[in-house]
């Protein structure tokens, strides 16, 4: 029995299709099939050389499959059994550093990774872009019943990624309630999460700033309920500054969540938040270059600034939480979703690094 699995050389190289033996299932890990895997953002900084990694290796963090090997005993010890469909986790902290004793261990300092194994060694499918993969029983997270693994795929990272950007905003005393306008920054699939979040929580208006010409990414985003969306290849940035800057008699909004990866953002967003206003970034996730900030901005509006690179196995479980409490969602997530067989991986990379998708996912084939 052979699987295939999409191998990464190096940046800015095409991927290489390769079959791989299926091998006996190591202690403590589960042997799962495909069902969906999904390309994400920080995928495509790997493939572009925004962010080192070596290769040959198979990336991939969002995978979702169908449980078809592990020892029931192991199994137990979790509540996974042979059949269910699950997503599995790559972060791995280290549960020692001051960061995971404080109950950040997103944060941890020492972060380790289940799809960073030798492809040279079995059962050398660790990461996503395969059709087999094997990952520890501690890293799996059991999809509900009620909700439809390729649905869950679609979000499986930029959920969790948001997620855990509003969970660090309640920590610092951000009530959900006392937002009552908010704007996405940027369009990709973080964005557009955080979008449906703020909505399903009841925030009355949420707009959205993007650029470049996707209709697409804006009908999905319409009919999430945006409130308005501005577009920065057709209007300047002063134009919509002014008219965020109406919200709150003239204070400005809210909340921002930052999701466009674009360093000019930052200004923007800063720009626009009322005094005691709160920036979210979790999508500042490259060095894509520097930018000049007005920081008297920070001082004079007592900005409340959070920064959110990774989430936890508990922020998995919420969306996945979230997904089951809300099924009127499920076309419409289904709908963002562009597949492709492992097989045309280099036309998928193509497509998502072009932006021609609401989100990239790989199946089987």
């Amino acid at each position: 029995m052979k699987a295939k699995a999409a191998v990464f050389q190096k940046a800015n190289q095409p991927f290489v299709v390769q079959e791989f033996d299926i091998t006996k299932t190591p202690s403590g890990y589960a042997r799962m099939d495909l069902i969906a895997s999904g390309v994400c953002g920080t995928d495509v900084h790997f493939h572009k050389g925004r962010l080192p990694i070596a290769g040959p290796t198979i990336i991939g963090h969002e995978f979702v499959g169908k449980i078809a090997d592990m020892n029931p005993i192991n199994g137990d010890d979790y509540g996974l059994k042979v059949g269910d469909n699950v997503i599995a986790d790559i972060a791995v902290p280290c549960g020692k550093c001051l960061l995971c004793k404080t109950g950040d261990e997103a944060n941890c300092v020492h972060m380790g990774v289940t799809n960073g194994g030798d492809i040279h060694v079995a059962p050398y499918l660790y990461g996503g872009y395969a059709e087999v993969n094997y990952t520890p029983l501690t890293n799996l997270v059991k999809i509900p019943e009620n909700v439809n693994p390729t649905e869950a795929c679609v979000f499986a990272c930029p959920g969790p990624t948001a997620l855990h950007a509003f969970a660090l905003a309640k920590r610092a005393g951000v009530e959900s309630k006392d937002i009552h306008s908010a704007v996405i920054q940027g369009l990709g699939p973080v964005g557009m999460f955080a979008l449906i979040y703020l909505k399903a929580l009841g925030v009355e208006r949420v707009f959205a700033i993007h650029a470049g010409e996707n209709t697409k990414r804006e009908e999905q985003a319409k009919a999430f309920g945006v409130e308005a969306i501005f577009n920065l290849s057709h209007q300047s940035a002063d134009e919509i500054d002014a008219i965020l800057k109406q919200e709150n008699e003239g204070l400005g909004v809210d909340l921002v969540f930052e999701a466009s990866g674009a360093p000019q953002a930052m200004v923007q967003g800063m720009d626009i938040l009322r005094n005691r206003g709160v920036y979210l970034v979790p999508g500042q996730y490259s060095n894509s270059g520097g930018v000049t900030i007005q920081p008297q901005l920070i001082t004079f509006k007592a900005l409340r600034i959070l920064g959110s690179s990774q989430y936890t196995i508990s922020d998995v479980k919420d969306y996945l939480a979230f997904l089951s409490r809300h099924p009127e969602y499920r076309e419409r997530i289904l709908n963002m979703a562009n597949f492709y067989p492992i097989s045309k991986v280099n036309q998928a990379f193509a497509d998502a690094e072009a932006g021609r998708n609401g989100k990239t996912v790989l199946v089987k084939g």
